[in-house]
């Protein structure tokens, strides 16, 4: 029998404490110089099963190429497809990009997302994950970083993560991750939540073989406090 999830309210201390923690190990990120929503919207869609450096590289090329979206939006399927071939998927991609800035084009008359940030996050998000190829990871992305909309991004490593360190049920999916983890930590923490996370997946708590022995967050974690009972010999909590 699995054991309940603890009171909301014992959770948020927790994510308090883990946001602080990570804080203390990697520091507090900058805010870079955001894109356009629309802009953020491609590149985010680009970033889809690729490395930051694949996807940053065909960005660029993008821009370099097109100027601006609505160029892209108007482009010849075949070229565009070439130009963001570095993405990977560029058969998927292309098409999807296109698709997405002419349905937002018809749906506001332009290329421009800023309306969402007077809507409700629940209404904004799914305002955005109408789309093909929109789920709630790049539609929060989107939100948080160009809009100002307090939304939490939950990629693999921050469902992961918190998955381990027992800030959300283990069954619980990426999807349904946003809205809780949006309950757990405070708006003004999402940016540093999010960006450390995803940092500490990517150095330490690794999907194969994590480097627990180095984590900082040892003293928070649920997996690693279950390892150690198995190490010691001891009967797993249940």
């Amino acid at each position: 029998m699995k054991s309940e999830i603890p009171a909301r309210a014992t959770l948020r201390r927790k994510a308090a404490r883990v946001r602080d923690e990570l804080v203390q190990a990697y520091g507090r990120p900058r805010w870079g110089s955001s894109l356009s929503a629309v802009d953020e919207l491609v590149a985010t869609i680009l970033s889809q099963n690729t490395s930051d450096i694949n996807s940053g590289r065909a960005f660029g090329l993008l821009l370099e190429r097109y100027g601006s979206m609505e160029a892209v939006r108007d482009a010849d399927l075949s070229e565009l497809i070439a130009t963001i071939r570095p993405a990977g998927l560029a058969n998927q991609k292309g098409p999807r990009i296109q698709a997405v800035l002419r349905a937002i084009t018809e749906a506001r008359g332009k290329l421009d997302l800023k309306f969402l940030r007077k809507l409700p996050l629940a209404e904004a998000r799914a305002w955005l994950t109408q789309f093909n190829g929109i789920g709630p990871k790049t539609a929060s992305i989107v939100l948080l970083f160009s809009l100002g909309v307090p939304a939490f991004p939950v990629d693999t490593h921050v469902h992961r993560v918190t998955g381990r360190l027992g800030l959300r049920p283990e069954t619980l999916s990426a999807d349904d991750s946003h809205a809780w983890l949006e309950q757990l930590f405070v708006p003004e923490a999402y940016h540093d939540a999010h960006i450390n996370l995803i940092r500490h997946g990517r150095e330490i708590c690794h999907a194969r073989n994590p480097r627990c022995a180095i984590c900082p967050l040892q003293r928070v974690c649920d997996d690693f406090q279950r390892r150690k009972l198995v190490d010691a010999g001891l009967p797993r909590r249940t």
